[in-house]
């Protein structure tokens, strides 16, 4: 599926706990519709190097494009 929504678009949350925030995408995973933005559902990851904090992704469908 081609997605109107390209990497380094300003995109804005509509749906969900991050709603209302905005943010540049990242990362676009067009199998199955995910949506890496800048600063969006941060979670925290253990490695080497201690505690990593990285962007998570979201469904296409929660995202508009500004």
């Amino acid at each position: 599926m081609k997605l109107k929504i390209k990497k380094g678009a300003e995109v804005k949350i509509i749906a969900g706990a991050e709603k209302g925030k905005s943010g540049k995408v990242l990362e676009i995973n067009t199998k199955e519709l995910l949506i890496k933005v800048e600063g969006i559902k941060m979670t925290t990851h253990y490695s080497k190097e201690g505690l990593v904090k990285k962007e998570g992704f979201i469904h296409y469908s929660n995202v508009q494009a500004i």
